[in-house]
């Protein structure tokens, strides 16, 4: 288990960050000043630090300094909320792996703490491939189908585009591409092209010499360099601006650039994976996004489904997330109802399977006792929209349909016809303030059938 430090005096932003490093396995210590930390390391070391650059006596950026000068294999990573460009200089001038503006994501300060972990030598072999085959599952045809695409491509270098909503995993995805490729035993490096700001991300890709620029004391390999032999994952490609994407089709084709303010050649052998969840086609047609580049990096495209698209998963992801949750937070797993779960397949998900993890990890929280009613979830799920209620029970029905398969029930008609009649019912007799006959005649039976139904039903 790799170990983390966080060095903040805002003790909310530690206890933050541990929780979601802790819920992805990781051994994290927190510490509100730099005095504490160095005291801490005369008898332990960690895998990463991460310090904030303001706080009361040292400053990170002394912090990092010291570090780097007495563990260089150290990856530190600076977390500040001063956004500028002089702090993130100052941040690599101090050694540091990374710069983490804040306020930053969760789920990007999680990955930033993987990659610095990821190239370590002496990794167990298949170590990440076991990690990648575990977080991504699903049983639904459209996810089969990016598992078969993901196995075909296994023995392969091809540039791939991987397409999909916010939130639908496609870094995971190109993680596994990595991992189940000739590259697998080197570096896999991340950039989030929307995350960094365009006046540094040529440094941040190319790298820089020293002297390039004000405050350039040193010279710093970019993303390109540290893939070198391995992976480079550019997500939301499409937030790139003209002038980087010009620079990008030069690299991709000559596989060699300078660094910022350089004059030797860098030589590299990368295979890059695209992200986007954009429509490149139509950028590409209103001239935002080089058609040239687009094909270069859209050799193969994979496509992502959305969680709605894959309701039949739901059921799946949402007990592994209920586990993941207990055992972050040392307590008893909390069960889904029936009821709940149907409530769940049923629900659009507009944040994708990023938004049930989160909503799991609501659930194992504050919901009172181990099993899970629909009383107990979240009020977004007990919201449905007129529009919803009226023009989409069908795909409702199909969804509860899935569920009940996947959950190996037999009989399905026969419940869910059970319910189906029951609702008409109940609606019938609330619609004519109970009046039978009247109720009978709007759903074109006659007094006895729906008496008798009353009685099968139990609603008498």
């Amino acid at each position: 288990m790799h170990k983390v430090w966080i060095v903040d005096d805002d003790s909310s932003i530690r206890w933050v960050l541990a929780r979601a490093l802790r819920a992805e396995q990781f051994d994290v210590r927190d510490f509100e000043d730099a005095e504490h930390a160095l005291t801490a390391l005369k008898s332990d070391t960690p895998d990463v630090l991460m310090t904030d650059i303001r706080m009361p006596g040292m400053s990170g950026l002394e912090l990092a300094k010291m570090l780097n000068e007495d563990n260089p294999d150290m990856p530190v990573i600076i977390m500040t909320a001063h956004t500028d460009l002089d702090s993130a200089l100052a941040s690599y001038e101090s050694g540091a792996f990374e710069y983490l503006p804040k306020p930053f994501d969760l789920d990007e300060a999680v990955r930033l703490v993987q990659r610095a972990v990821e190239p370590k030598e002496g990794a167990e072999p298949g170590e990440e491939e076991d990690r990648d085959d575990v977080t991504i599952i699903g049983e639904a045809p459209a996810m089969q189908e990016v598992f078969r695409a993901i196995g075909r491509l296994a023995k392969s270098n091809i540039n791939v585009m991987v397409c999909g909503l916010s939130g639908t995993g496609k870094e995971l995805v190109a993680n596994a591409l990595h991992h189940h490729s000739p590259r697998a035993n080197k570096p896999f490096v991340a950039i989030n092209i929307a995350a960094i700001p365009a006046e540094l991300l040529e440094s941040e890709l190319f790298g820089h010499e020293k002297g390039a620029f004000t405050g350039a004391q040193a010279q710093r390999k970019g993303r390109f360099e540290q893939a070198d032999g391995g992976t480079l994952f550019l997500d939301e490609i499409g937030e790139m601006s003209a002038e980087l994407q010009t620079r990008l089709l030069r690299v991709l084709s000559d596989k060699r650039f300078y660094r910022v303010g350089g004059r030797d050649l860098v030589s590299v052998d990368v295979r890059v994976l695209a992200a986007t969840n954009r429509d490149l086609e139509k950028q590409v047609s209103e001239g935002h996004f080089r058609e040239d580049l687009y094909h270069r990096l859209n050799v193969i495209r994979i496509d992502i489904p959305s969680l709605k698209e894959r309701a039949e998963d739901v059921p799946l992801l949402a007990k592994r997330f209920l586990r993941m949750s207990a055992d972050d937070l040392e307590v008893e797993m909390k069960v889904l109802s029936e009821e709940a779960m149907v409530k769940m397949v049923m629900y659009d998900w507009p944040g994708n399977v990023r938004q049930l993890e989160n909503m799991c990890r609501w659930i194992t929280v504050m919901a009172p006792a181990k099993s899970v009613g629909v009383e107990d979830l979240p009020k977004e799920l007990l919201e449905e929209s007129i529009e919803e209620q009226t023009q989409d029970w069908e795909t409702a029905l199909a969804r509860a349909v899935r569920q009940k398969l996947n959950m190996g029930q037999q009989d399905v008609l026969s419940d869910l016809g059970k319910r189906f009649e029951s609702t008409l019912l109940t609606v019938a007799l609330e619609h004519t303030s109970g009046h039978r006959q009247q109720a009978a005649k709007l759903l074109g039976w006659g007094r006895n059938t729906l008496t008798r139904k009353l009685k099968e039903l139990e609603l008498d």
